[in-house]
């Protein structure tokens, strides 16, 4: 478990890769996050898996970033049997 209010830059530079997490960084237009896996974290990036792709996100646009549960179970799909 990574040590609690780190910095978000030092939070990603300690955690340990396959921890669920959220990171909210800059882009163009404003900001943005980023919710998967983290795949791993070099001096200047980090890789997050997210459910449609890998994202890599420069450290110095990171604004927030933290550990976040694992995802609720799928709903299992109800049908209704036909009279």
């Amino acid at each position: 478990m990574t040590p609690p209010n780190l910095p978000p830059r030092q939070f990603l530079l300690a955690a340990e890769p396959g921890i669920r997490v959220v990171v909210r960084y800059r882009i163009e237009d404003g900001l943005t996050d980023a919710l998967g896996y983290l795949v791993g974290t070099t001096g200047g990036s980090c890789t997050i898996r997210t459910r449609t792709a890998d994202v890599e996100i420069p450290l110095a646009m990171v604004i927030a970033a933290k550990e976040v549960p694992p995802p609720p179970p799928r709903r299992q799909s109800v049908r209704v049997a036909a009279d």
